[in-house]
């Protein structure tokens, strides 16, 4: 797959990106979500992901207050990467926040980040003491001021989502994005008008949780028993339910029968159909703990489904969505 542009910003962005939430530093509360890393294996990672393709990573203030941002930009750097060479994404947390901390907070950002620029700049999910138009105004400032090159948004609904996208209009400014949950096994922007606005808009969808917290590996199904190693908080998010594992078993094997045709993952199948199904609109961010994973989700960008391949995983998904 050829590289999109990220909304109409004319940012260029791989299918495929690295999504960083894993990396937040040992003790941190975000790392007991994922399970620790160390810094030689966040820089493993970085780096197979790098070699694989994958020209773009996503990570948030809220990742460890700030620590997933300095890891990754460690890693980066530990590799030779020169500032430009990848685009960076990183977001705000808007609650209990107002949107004067958008700017008041940015030069943290930017610290963290080291020598790396924030191509893109989200705000991290709609509740804030601020107005969506307070928000879009703060951030279409740091463009100007030249901090940031984009601007984007996650979790926002349709309405919220047109909302910025007018408010960024005011100032000439393109909303970029708008990062949902989006999978095989969630997709819900369907159906209540994200994707359709964002069509619409020109905005494209960043897919977070692209493998459903890893249930689309297989890995659950092949053994149960690795679900007694996923942490407290992880489950509650997951469907990775022992009572959900044989209604979304024909559709893991099926994407197994697929992966075994191509010669590559299930995983990597799951991640083609989700940067394809829907064209050009959709990219997605799916983590990785191991350089294995990295240049598995890497894969999908070289991997063609058929039209009937698709069809048949749209098929056996639907009733699965969440």
């Amino acid at each position: 797959m050829t590289k999109r542009s990220l909304g109409k910003t004319g940012i260029e962005i791989t299918p495929i990106g690295l999504g960083c939430w894993q990396f937040a530093e040992p003790g941190s509360a975000n790392s007991r979500f994922w399970g620790p890393l160390t810094t030689p294996q966040v820089q493993e990672i970085v780096a197979a992901a790098c070699a694989a393709g994958i020209g773009w990573f996503d990570t948030a203030e809220l990742y460890g207050k700030g620590t997933s941002e300095q890891r990754l930009s460690g890693a980066l750097s530990a590799l030779g990467v020169k500032p430009g060479q990848v685009v960076i994404a990183t977001k705000w947390w808007p609650f209990p926040r107002s949107a004067r901390s958008i700017c008041a907070t940015i030069d943290t950002r930017l610290s963290c980040l080291g020598a790396y620029p924030i191509d893109l700049y989200q705000v991290h999910q709609p509740l804030s003491f601020s107005s969506v138009g307070a928000q879009m105004k703060a951030m279409a400032a740091l463009v100007k001021a030249g901090k940031i090159r984009s601007v984007g948004v996650s979790n926002f609904s349709a309405r919220a989502m047109e909302a910025a996208h007018a408010a960024l209009a005011k100032d000439a400014i393109p909303l970029a994005s708008n990062q949902v949950r989006f999978s095989l096994l969630h997709r819900r922007i369907e159906s209540n008008g994200v994707l359709a606005a964002a069509k619409k808009l020109g905005v494209t969808i960043i897919a977070y949780s692209p493998l459903a917290q890893g249930v689309l590996s297989g890995r659950f199904h092949q053994d149960p028993s690795a679900l007694a190693k996923v942490s407290g908080m992880r489950k509650m998010m997951s469907p990775a339910r022992r009572s959900a594992l044989e209604r979304t078993r024909p559709l893991v094997e099926e994407l197994g029968a697929m992966a075994r045709a191509h010669g590559v993952s299930a995983s990597t199948v799951a991640l083609a159909w989700a940067v394809s199904f829907h064209g050009d609109t959709v990219v997605a961010i799916p983590g990785a703990s191991r350089p294995a994973q990295a240049q598995e989700n890497a894969a999908a960008m070289s991997l063609a489904l058929s039209d009937k391949e698709k069809a048949r995983l749209d098929e056996l998904s639907r009733p699965l969505s969440r």
